[in-house]
């Protein structure tokens, strides 16, 4: 391979290792897992979603903003990262959480989880 070919070759090699996590980072949850995730509100300062997850049931790699999370039955999470981390979540019906934004899969481990996730969209201040 001459120097003219190895120079092409780097920023090849560095898109094609680095596009599978700029693609898992864009994946909207209402669009991935359609059956678990119902925007119902949208709009230039808020996304709410209604989530369904039944017992045993996952949802595949996605992202959110920040966003908080509103539990109205006892779900029983667990959050993969797209490196693997994972980490287990419980919360009470009425329980409320703030998640910073995060990449990552779910999987529940509890009964029917039913709750509300309220992403952040950056707000305007209208004038004074």
């Amino acid at each position: 391979m001459n120097q003219i070919q190895r120079l092409y070759m780097v920023p090849v090699l560095i898109i094609i290792i680095l596009l599978p996590v700029f693609l898992v980072r864009a994946q909207d949850p209402a669009k991935v897992a359609k059956d678990v995730y119902k925007t119902t509100t949208d709009n230039e300062h808020v996304r709410v979603l209604d989530i369904r997850l039944k017992p045993g049931g996952k949802s595949p790699m996605h992202s959110h903003p920040a966003y908080i999370a509103i539990a109205l039955t006892p779900c029983k999470v667990k959050f993969t990262a797209p490196n693997g981390k994972s980490q287990e979540v419980e919360l009470k019906p009425g329980e409320a959480v703030w998640r910073d934004a995060e990449t990552h899969s779910v999987d529940n481990v509890g009964g029917e989880c039913h709750a509300l996730n309220i992403e952040l969209k950056r707000a305007t201040k209208k004038g004074n």
